[in-house]
């Protein structure tokens, strides 16, 4: 079984974003970068349904030469080749599912994996878009996942409970946080990696238009918080609501 699994390079979460200065975007000078932690999962994903079928795991990273690394992490967490696809600058949802399209009807996969959203811009879209590009099935959010041959049985938690969906493959799983608990890969993984196979291609080898549909403006710090205040009594209180804050 071939899986292909994707791997975004993002800003640390833990870190403290800061916006440029004229608003143009985040300011990166001092910003810190790893896998998305939403991939990470899913490449963990891939690695033990490969451990259970047998096959092959391909990460595959979109960005600048910079994101080799984190397809270098999914290597050394276990996967067996890498592809890389080189392009600079923005990149909006519509672009990376198109660029995923065209390697995915390169590779000819059984299983697509991917996380459910990046932590950066937290859009949840490419998955669904590829589903759509392909004319996959679709299952998102997956907490717990079971593979056979042909079909995928995936759990989600919902609103109300689990909702367990059957989709054939070769079809498309976005991971969702409660799935695994990812590895941490050992030194001599982390070397070995280093000599695993890495293919960089270009949106232009692939066919792909990567002029994207959705322009980012301007970007700015949200309104600070007021600090709230003592209300004598439940009268004051519901007042208060109706009358200043309009909630009731």
């Amino acid at each position: 079984m071939k899986i292909l699994v994707t791997a975004k390079r993002v800003t640390d979460p833990d870190m403290k974003i800061k916006i440029k200065e004229d608003g143009s975007g985040i300011d990166l000078s001092s910003m810190s970068f790893k896998v998305n932690p939403f991939d990470e999962i899913a490449i963990e994903e891939a690695l033990r349904i490969r451990k259970d079928k047998g096959g092959e795991v391909v990460v595959v990273g979109i960005g600048s030469d910079k994101a080799q690394t984190e397809i270098r992490y999914g290597l050394s967490m276990g996967a067996d080749r890498g592809i890389h696809v080189q392009v600079d600058g923005y990149m909006d949802s519509e672009v990376i599912a198109q660029i995923l399209k065209s390697i995915v009807e390169k590779e000819q996969p059984d299983l697509v994996f991917l996380g459910k959203q990046a932590v950066d811009d937290d859009n949840n879209q490419v998955a669904q878009l590829l589903a759509e590009y392909l004319g996959w099935g679709q299952a998102c959010f997956a907490s717990k996942i079971e593979v056979n041959e042909s079909k995928a049985i995936v759990e989600r938690e919902v609103d109300g409970g689990i909702e367990i969906m059957e989709i054939d493959l070769p079809g498309i799983v976005s991971a969702d946080l409660r799935l695994n608990e990812p590895r941490y890969p050992a030194l001599p993984a982390i070397m070995k990696a280093k000599k695993k196979e890495l293919q960089t291609l270009k949106p232009g080898d692939l066919g792909v238009d990567i002029t994207p549909k959705v322009i980012v403006k301007r970007m700015a710090e949200p309104a600070q918080r007021k600090g709230g205040r003592m209300v004598a009594d439940v009268p004051e209180l519901v007042r208060l609501l109706k009358e200043e804050a309009k909630v009731i």
